[in-house]
């Protein structure tokens, strides 16, 4: 079988991912990136363009937010012979941890990592499957930095464009697979 094409591996990808409406809360319509785990060449595909956008960039960590950040963020930090630090919910890590509180679509959060866990100078990949406000990449961002680590860029599966998340995470470069319109 012949290889597939980027274009390609991003359609497989694209129809992988379901709309779940009005999850978590009335109103909101959840683009669901867990079908793409079932399929495994979709989740290779996802890992791969991942891969080869940055491979060449001299990532030392991969940090991937709880909870689908993490699915795709730690075989990612692998291809790239990078480290992984998982950015978690509260009350997930024992010992000394920073953390950063950020507001989403539809709620209040607050995202930790170990204290120890990136080295000042670091150049850091941020990784998750979504970016619709921006606020969980901002909080990212700013959490990274506090510990002196250098934001290289941030990563998602998908992008509600519609949602301008982009915009709030201003300084940082953008990298996403596909994009879905929404409500």
């Amino acid at each position: 079988m012949a290889e597939k094409t980027d274009e390609e591996k991003k359609s497989l990808i694209l129809s992988s991912i379901r709309g779940v409406p009005d999850f978590p809360k009335q109103g909101i319509l959840f683009w669901d990136v867990t079908n793409i785990l079932l399929n495994p060449v979709a989740f290779q595909c996802t890992i791969d363009l991942f891969t080869k956008q940055y491979r060449d960039q001299k990532i030392d960590v991969v940090a991937g937010f709880e909870a689908r950040g993490l699915i795709f963020g730690a075989p990612l930090a692998l291809a790239l012979g990078a480290a992984f630090v998982p950015l978690r919910k509260p009350g997930k890590l024992p010992g000394a941890k920073v953390f950063e509180e950020y507001i989403t679509e539809y709620s209040t959060d607050r995202i930790e990592m170990h204290a120890d866990a990136i080295k000042a100078g670091q150049r850091v990949l941020l990784v998750d499957d979504l970016i619709a406000t921006g606020g969980t990449l901002n909080a990212g961002i700013n959490l990274v930095k506090k510990v002196g680590g250098v934001v290289v860029e941030a990563a998602c599966v998908i992008e509600l464009p519609f949602l301008k998340g982009r915009d709030k995470i201003v300084g940082t470069d953008l990298f996403v697979l596909v994009e879905k319109e929404g409500e």
